[in-house]
């Protein structure tokens, strides 16, 4: 060592070590002191200890797999996911692309004039993505119900040069997910594929995964050709490439969801990835990433250890400043706890029985949510409904008499999707079924309007990871609703990620690490 370096700084003391992982930036040396005690230096080591090895630094923007910032040009291998009804707003989208990360706007649920409207408020302000701007993305979401609104907002994304798109509740592959994957295809002069549209395939199970992880199917592609949809390039150089290249791992989740376990499915998901890539020779990277119960930065570290290529949050990002959510709405967000959430009937799948995952602290949604589809089981139409239930519908859940509840679900269907009137005038159980999605559709919209005599019937998609991270931010800026900028949250989940995973690779060495290493606390960041 020479004389005008600086001092080692040799840290040896157990509150000294719960410090050392908040230096990630630092290279850090493992090295045991000579009474035998392992600890860990930075700068020079001393020479009276024995050096162990040494871990070079570590940033946030390393967490995933770097294919996945190559590819979408961002800084972090983070998402903020599409929370539908226009929850996941403008403003989220764009202060996601700002800080370097990919924010989905949610537009399931919404007309395609009103995506229309967001795509040219993001444009504005990120510009598109083919003239260089910020990326960002839009929801597609599956509606069997209605796929004429499905083909529309996927056409209105190819024309206005919406280049990433999340792919949510998808069972099966529609012609419109296809078009849109593979629009654009080509080659370019050095051979390689070039992909012009990314799809994010947001899945729970394997089978799902599979469809998504494949190249289109003959069938569909053909049937685009011939409708002029699909040139012949672009349906030979489908052939060649998944569906998806991003595929979402989604656990277990607010909205949506089939309560699966991350550590469980995850690695069956990275499995078939491997299995599909092999099969079918691609030649481009195929990611894997994890959404669902994502609220601490442990969470998150676990999640990128288990070999996720990036992270997809979303209930967490319901609270925040951005999100297009009542306040009083976030304020009952805010003291949710892991245990205050609830499974209760979707609005769009209503008679599949599909069902999602909601805030159960504050409201009676989900009780009055299996109330209906306990009353759409028992009786064939509105008619049988015997008098005191339907007394009961009318006062505590309608709060009006179903016949005026018909004629606004009538005067609204006229304008939407005029064929479900036909079907409904004869078919009695279908009329019922529009009836009480009525009251399942419009729940949410009471949330993000902040209707005053309907807090009970707030329908608030949540997930536990909304109560993990209620718990963490505890004390810190981030606890009140008026704190939680959706970049903080972002930027501290992955600060704390980065932290806990360099307690990881410290122990791994040896090295003793407090437990209240562990534990980052929120701070301003940015």
């Amino acid at each position: 060592m020479s004389d005008t370096a600086p001092a080692p700084e040799s840290l040896f003391s157990a509150d000294d070590l719960g410090h050392a992982p908040q230096r990630f930036r630092e290279a850090t040396h493992v090295v045991r002191h000579p009474d035998g005690f392992v600890g860990v230096a930075f700068g020079q080591p001393d020479p009276a200890h024995t050096w162990l090895g040494t871990l070079p630094p570590l940033y946030p923007e390393w967490l995933g797999d770097r294919s996945f910032q190559e590819a979408h040009g961002t800084r972090f291998a983070y998402i903020a996911g599409a929370m539908a009804n226009g929850i996941a707003s403008t403003d989220i989208v764009i202060a996601m692309a700002k800080a370097g990360c990919i924010g989905f706007f949610g537009a399931a649920g919404l007309p395609e004039s009103r995506v229309s409207a967001a795509i040219d408020t993001v444009q504005s302000v990120l510009g598109r993505a083919d003239d260089g701007g910020l990326p960002h993305g839009f929801n597609l979401i599956h509606s069997p119900q209605e796929p004429e609104l499905e083909a529309a907002v996927a056409d209105l994304y190819l024309r206005r040069g919406i280049r990433r798109v999340s792919a949510a509740a998808y069972m099966g592959l529609t012609p419109w997910i296809v078009r849109y994957a593979v629009s654009g295809l080509r080659r370019t002069p050095d051979g390689q594929i070039h992909r012009q549209n990314h799809v994010f395939a947001k899945i729970s199970r394997p089978e799902v995964a599979r469809r998504f992880l494949a190249p289109a199917p003959p069938e569909i592609l053909a049937q685009l050709v011939r409708d002029r949809l699909l040139t012949l390039e672009e349906a030979d150089l489908a052939k060649l490439v998944p569906i998806a290249e991003d595929i979402t791992m989604e656990s277990d989740s607010g909205g949506h969801t089939d309560n699966q376990a991350l550590g469980a499915l995850l690695p069956i998901l990275l499995r078939l990835r491997d299995d599909m890539v092999r099969q079918h020779r691609y030649t481009r990277p195929v990611r894997v990433g994890a959404a669902g119960g994502l609220g601490t930065p442990n969470a998150v570290a676990s999640a990128f250890a288990l070999g996720a290529a990036y992270v997809l949050t979303g209930s967490v990002n319901q609270a925040s400043l951005e999100a297009a959510v009542a306040p009083h709405a976030k304020e009952m967000l805010c003291k949710a706890d892991s245990a205050d959430v609830a499974m209760a009937p979707a609005a769009d799948m209503f008679e599949m029985g599909v069902e999602v995952q909601v805030l159960k602290r504050g409201t009676l949604f989900a009780a009055r949510g299996h109330k209906l589809r306990e009353i759409y089981r028992a009786y064939p139409g509105l008619k049988a409904i015997p008098p005191d239930e339907r007394s009961k519908l009318e006062r505590d859940i309608f709060k009006d008499t179903l016949e005026n509840v018909w004629a606004n679900t009538e005067k609204f269907f006229a304008e939407r999707d005029p064929k479900q009137l036909n079907r409904a005038k004869a078919d009695e159980k279908h009329r019922m079924a529009l009836v009480f999605r009525a009251y399942l559709g419009q729940s949410s919209k009471w949330a993000i309007a902040g209707t005053p005599d309907r807090v009970m019937d707030y329908q608030l998609w949540c997930g536990p990871a909304m109560g993990s991270f209620n718990q963490w931010v505890k004390g810190t800026f981030l606890e009140p609703a008026s704190g939680r900028a959706v970049t903080q949250i972002a930027l501290n989940l992955l600060e704390g990620a980065a932290v806990v995973t360099r307690c990881g690779q410290l122990r791994s060495y040896g090295v003793p690490i407090p437990a209240a290493a562990w534990d980052f606390r929120p701070r301003p960041l940015g």
